[in-house]
């Protein structure tokens, strides 16, 4: 990432944390929610479970065979687009639990939302700047994956 961007990653995410430190029942019930800290999919140990399960995750509406919202399915495409076959997605739509568990655990209101090796990226608006400035050919690097974009720049140069 650029230095201002992870500056800026850094504070929100360190943000997030403390607030996401919480037990999601003391968030639930100062949001007036029915959220519950205990063992259940939208519990914080339960979502750092799926967070940590595989270096790159996706919490998304739908699959990524076939992704429910524009912002999911751009994710989706951008992952495609560097040749990132290898991740765990999480359907939201099918646990409403996990879909609220996933905006407490990050402090962030929306999905998708994308981590790589349990670090919250960010959502579509993030992973796109990150494509576009060429911050997640050297995320993905850092995970040992290799972005097939590479490739296709090299093939590029010998035409």
């Amino acid at each position: 990432m650029n230095g201002v961007l992870r500056a800026a990653w850094r504070v929100g995410a360190a943000s997030a944390r403390g607030r996401a430190g919480r037990a999601l029942s003391q968030a639930a019930s100062e949001s007036g929610g029915a959220e519950g800290g205990g063992g259940g999919s939208g519990s914080r140990e339960a979502v750092e479970r799926l967070v940590r399960a595989h270096p790159v995750v996706v919490f998304m509406k739908g699959s990524p065979e076939q992704p429910l919202c524009g912002f999911s399915n751009a994710v989706v495409q951008i992952l495609r687009l560097h040749g990132v076959e290898d991740y765990r997605a999480h359907d939201v739509l099918q646990d409403p639990d996990l879909r609220q568990g996933i905006k407490n655990y990050s402090n962030w209101p929306t999905i998708p939302q994308v981590y790589l090796n349990g670090e919250f990226v960010g959502g579509c608006d993030i992973l796109l700047q990150m494509h576009q400035n060429g911050d997640l050919v050297e995320e993905l690097k850092k995970l040992g994956i290799r972005s097939a974009l590479l490739d296709a720049e090299k093939d590029q140069d010998k035409k």
